[in-house]
C-alpha cells in the first residue's frame, strides 16, 4: 500500500483534516501460530505485512511503520476479546479483499463490504471477528473508487 505523503494537519486526499492520534495497538492472543497467519492472510490486501517478530510478538504495518502488534498471552492473563481496531485500506476493492482473505482465514463475519452513511457520506467498511473475538475492521473514506 503506498500512501500519499502528507503534511500533519493538511487535507488528505478525500478532503478531510486527518492526524495520526494513536501510535500503536497491542492485542493479546491466545495462540499465537494461528493469529500470525490470520493476521497476515487478512492484512495483506491492505498492504500491511509482518515487518517483526519474536518468540511472543509479531508485529505489522508498512516498511517504517509497524503500528500493530499481536503478543501471546503470558500465564495467568487472558487474550484481548473486545477491542475494535480499524485499518485504513486505499480503495473499496482493499476493502472487499480484506474481507475476503480474513473469512477464508478463519474470521467470523460481523458485517460484509458495505456503505455506512450512518458515519460519514463515502465511508466504505467491512467487519470482521478475529480468532479471539476483536472487532477489526478495513475502511476507506471518501468517494466511491
Amino acid at each position: 500500500m503506498t500512501m500519499p505523503e502528507q503534511t500533519p494537519g493538511a487535507p488528505s486526499p478525500m478532503g478531510t483534516v486527518r492526524r495520526v492520534v494513536i501510535d500503536h495497538v497491542d492485542l493479546l492472543v491466545s495462540d499465537l501460530e494461528a493469529s500470525r497467519l490470520f493476521y497476515a492472510r487478512a492484512l495483506a490486501p491492505l498492504g500491511f505485512h509482518e515487518l517483526d517478530r519474536g518468540e511472543t510478538f509479531s508485529a505489522y504495518g508498512v516498511e517504517g511503520a509497524a503500528d500493530f502488534a499481536i503478543n501471546l498471552i503470558a500465564p495467568g492473563d487472558q487474550p484481548t476479546t473486545s477491542a475494535h481496531v480499524a485499518f485504513v485500506a486505499d480503495s473499496r476493492a482493499a476493502v472487499d479483499a480484506f474481507f475476503h482473505a480474513a473469512i477464508t482465514a478463519g474470521a467470523r463475519e460481523k458485517q460484509g463490504p458495505a456503505e455506512h452513511p450512518e458515519y460519514h457520506e463515502g465511508y466504505y467498511g467491512a467487519f470482521v471477528y478475529d480468532l479471539d473475538g476483536n472487532n477489526i475492521e478495513a475502511v476507506v473514506h471518501g468517494r466511491r473508487a
